[in-house]
């Protein structure tokens, strides 16, 4: 295997891209809301493609609005779903994701033709080719999906700093937050619009749908080894970077101990999160199942009741 700089920016462009998943992602899972970050990454195909339509091009600005007018629009019909259709939120998420990853399917198809787009990228990313496409800044060629994603990373992270204690309480507590003047529908749909922007930051790098793994999978990690929310973000962000770079080493090298040449580095990205999230649910300090196993210790075997002992 021979390491060279092109690998080493796909590992620095996934590591952006998963961090900056990871921490809107960890405000779902407290939220109880992971299946909404699935919903919206596959509901923005429309707003994508709606976008090329209009502007015929892959700007970086029209895709963001696109996407967030779809997030939002995702959020909307999700909650007036549940609210006048008397449905619970699975249901209601099931069914607007479906339909708007329908319609834009549909509708990439149709951008396809005026738009130099590929629908499997779109769907699969192709981190492997975003060395390929590069700025110039002070020197250095710099691949584009890492500026991208370096800065949604920035964003979420001002957002988190911004509004650290109305997202945790929201979080924890939306009835107190409420009553405290802070308003938590307002902050459901802004995170709801910072998770669709994310999603298409994640695109071309990861595609909509590995980038669900990004989103909940380091979140879910961190909930395992803490319960206390700085320390979960620190957590979800560290087990992204290391997903990023052993799910990159894992794509050069073990194909080849099965016999094949490759795999896609996204995919096995994903794999690594999975992987670790494994190793947080059975190794976990004290959520982990050998950590409760040993607290609880070896079962002792009940004595029989005296109506068992009794022979006939």
């Amino acid at each position: 295997m021979n390491w060279t700089a092109f690998d080493t920016w796909i590992v620095v462009t996934g590591a952006l891209c998963a961090v900056a998943c990871a921490l809107p992602g960890c405000f779902l899972v407290l939220r109880k809301m992971s299946m909404m970050g699935d919903a919206i990454s596959h509901a923005v195909l429309p707003g994508l493609a709606i976008a090329f339509l209009v502007t015929g091009t892959r700007a970086s600005v029209p895709m963001f609005v696109g996407a967030a007018v779809a997030g939002l629009l995702t959020a909307l019909f999700t909650q007036w779903i549940m609210r006048f259709g008397n449905v619970d939120r699975g249901a209601a998420m099931g069914i607007v994701f479906t339909t708007l990853f329908a319609i834009g399917l549909l509708l990439i198809r149709r951008a396809a033709d005026h738009v130099d787009l590929d629908p499997d990228c779109v769907l699969y990313g192709a981190i492997e080719l975003t060395p390929l496409d590069t700025l110039g800044i002070g020197g250095l060629d710099i691949p584009r999906a890492a500026l991208v994603n370096g800065a949604v990373l920035l964003v979420n992270l001002a957002f988190i700093a911004a509004l650290y204690k109305e997202l945790k309480l929201s979080a924890f507590d939306p009835d107190l937050a409420g009553t405290l003047g802070f308003s938590p529908q307002f902050l459901h749909y802004l995170l709801m619009t910072l998770v669709a922007v994310t999603t298409v930051a994640a695109f071309e790098s990861v595609g909509s749908i590995i980038v669900i793994a990004m989103l909940i999978v380091p979140p879910a990690t961190a909930l395992l080894l803490t319960r206390r929310l700085l320390p979960m973000l620190g957590i979800a962000a560290t087990a992204a970077v290391l997903a990023a770079a052993t799910g990159h080493l894992a794509a050069l090298v073990v194909p080849g101990w099965f016999g094949f040449q490759s795999t896609t580095s996204s995919g096995m990205m994903a794999f690594a999160s999975g992987l670790l999230f494994l190793l947080a649910w059975l190794f976990g300090p004290e959520q982990g199942v050998v950590a409760r196993w040993l607290r609880r210790g070896p079962v002792e075997p009940e004595p029989l009741s005296q109506t068992q002992t009794k022979t006939t």
